[in-house]
C-alpha cells in the first residue's frame, strides 16, 4: 500500500537575529531531520516532551509553515515548497484541528460563519445549501444544529473544540492533523472528543496524525506511534510493540511515567525512571545522540556518533546505539547493525562469583533485585583472578553501573 503522506529529512530552523542590522546569529532547530510515513485510514500518534517539535512538525506537514529542508509528499506529490495558489486545491484534502479551542475561533463570527468558511474559500456549493450542510456538520459532532447563529463565547471548551472539528471536516478531507486536540479540555470532556474522533474516522474513512503528550490518549486512538525528542524521531512502532517492548531508553522512561489506576498494585514497587537534568536547548543540541545527556546507558559512542533510525524489529524503528530489550532481536542482519549495543556475555568460570560481575548492560526490568546477589558482589570481585577481572571490565560497557537510574 502506498503511503498517503511521506516525510523525508524534514527540517525547520527558526533564525535568531540580533543587533541593529538584524544579522542571524543562530537558529532554533525545532525540527531537525525526521522521516515517517502515514498510510490511508490509519492514525499516527506523535508524543514527546513539551518543546520537542511536535506542533511545528504538524504545521509543516499541513504547510502552514515553510520547511527549511526536506520533503513532504502527499499522494506522491511534493508539496514542500508550494505557494498559496499551489496549496489551495490541496486544502480540501489536508486540514488541521488546533490545540486552543478558544484562540482558534474568531469571537466576532457566529458558528455558522466559522464552519461555512471553507465552502466560501474553496468556492464549493454543497447540496441543499451551505446552511443545511453546516447544520448537518454540527449535528455530526454532537452539537445542536439550532445553535447556528450563536457566538463562540456561548459555548464551553469541549463544544468549541467540536466546532473546530466540524470546520476541519467540512470539505471531507483525506488527512486531518490534530494538534493536542484534548489537552485544553477537562478529563470528562477529553473522552467525549477522543471517542468522537474515533467514530468520525470509522464513518468517514479519515487518516489522522494526532499530536499529544498524554500517553493514555495516544494509546487509545493510535495505530502507530512516533516518539520525538529534541526535534528527532527516536522510535517509531505500532502501538502494541511500543507499549509492551519499548526499545529506546527515552521511550521506556516515558512509559514508566504512566500511572496505573489499579488499587491492587498500590503497594507494588514503583518502576518509575527519573531522568536527570533538563532537555538541552534546541539552539545548540548536543553532538551524537541527543538523549545521551540524560541517558543512563550513554557511552563514548553515544556522545560522538548520531544513531540512525533503523528497523530493529519488523515495524519497529529505533535510533539508539544501545536499545532496550535487545536480547529479543532475532534477525541476524539487524543484530549486526546494533553490534555495539549487544555485547555477548562471556562464559562464567565460577557460577557464584562471576555472574554478578559479568552481566552485560541490560534493561532495568531484567536486572536482579535480589538483595543476596548484591551482597555477594564485592566478594565475587575479590575472588576473581586479575586477568579475568580485566576481561570482564572490557566486556562490560563503561558507566553502565555508575549511571544507573534508581526506580
Amino acid at each position: 500500500m502506498e503511503p498517503l503522506l511521506r516525510v523525508s529529512g524534514l527540517k525547520k530552523h527558526f533564525p535568531i537575529k540580533k543587533g541593529l542590522l538584524q544579522r542571524q546569529t543562530g537558529a532554533v532547530k525545532a525540527v531537525d531531520g525526521i522521516d515517517f510515513e502515514v498510510y490511508p485510514g490509519e492514525t499516527l500518534g506523535v508524543v514527546g516532551e513539551s518543546g520537542c517539535g511536535k506542533s511545528t512538525m504538524g504545521r509543516l506537514i499541513t504547510r502552514l509553515l515553510e520547511p527549511t529542508d526536506g520533503t513532504v509528499e502527499f499522494q506522491g506529490t511534493d508539496i514542500s515548497h508550494l505557494g498559496v495558489a499551489g496549496m489551495r486545491p490541496l486544502r480540501r484534502d489536508i486540514q488541521m484541528i488546533f490545540q486552543d479551542p478558544y484562540g482558534s475561533l474568531n469571537p466576532r463570527h457566529t458558528v455558522g460563519t466559522i464552519v461555512s468558511a471553507p465552502f466560501k474559500l474553496q468556492g464549493v456549493e454543497p447540496e441543499g445549501g451551505v446552511k443545511k450542510e453546516v447544520q448537518r456538520l454540527l449535528g455530526l459532532v454532537g452539537l445542536n444544529p439550532e445553535h447556528y447563529n450563536r457566538y463562540p463565547h456561548e459555548f464551553s471548551g469541549g463544544q468549541r473544540q467540536r466546532i473546530g472539528i466540524a470546520r476541519a471536516l467540512a470539505l471531507k478531507p483525506k488527512l486531518v492533523v490534530a494538534d493536542e486536540p484534548v489537552s485544553a479540555l477537562d478529563v470528562s470532556i477529553q473522552a467525549q472528543v477522543v471517542n468522537l474522533l474515533d467514530d468520525l474516522q470509522q464513518e468517514l474513512g479519515l487518516t489522522y496524525v494526532i499530536i499529544a503528550h498524554d500517553l493514555s490518549v495516544i494509546r487509545h486512538v493510535s495505530d502507530r506511534i512516533a516518539v520525538m525528542y529534541l526535534g528527532k524521531v527516536v522510535e517509531l512502532a505500532d502501538r502494541k510493540s511500543l507499549y509492551e517492548n519499548p526499545m529506546h531508553p527515552y521511550t521506556r522512561a516515558l512509559m514508566s511515567a504512566v500511572p496505573i489506576p489499579d488499587p491492587r498494585r498500590r503497594g507494588a514497587k514503583n518502576e518509575r525512571i527519573l531522568l536527570t537534568g533538563d532537555v538541552p536547548s534546541p539552539i545548540a543540541p548536543p553532538p551524537g545522540c541527543r538523549f545521551h545527556t540524560r541517558c543512563w546507558k550513554a557511552t563514548d559512542l553515544c556522545r560522538t556518533q548520531e544513531p540512525p533510525l533503523i528497523e530493529l524489529r519488523p515495524g519497529q524503528r529505533v535510533a539508539c546505539h544501545h536499545p532496550e530489550n535487545a536480547d529479543s532481536l532475532t534477525v541476524p542482519a539487524q543484530r549486526e547493525s546494533v553490534e555495539v549495543a549487544i555485547t555477548p556475555k562471556p562464559e562464567p568460570t565460577e557460577p557464584v562469583s562471576e555472574e554478578p560481575v559479568s552481566k552485560a548492560p541490560v534493561s532495568k526490568d531484567q536486572e536482579s533485585t535480589d538483595p543476596e546477589s548484591e551482597a555477594v558482589e564485592p566478594e565475587a570481585a575479590d575472588s576473581a583472578e586479575p586477568v579475568e577481572a580485566d576481561a570482564e571490565a572490557e566486556a562490560s560497557e563503561p558507566a553502565a553501573e555508575d549511571d544507573a537510574v534508581n526506580f
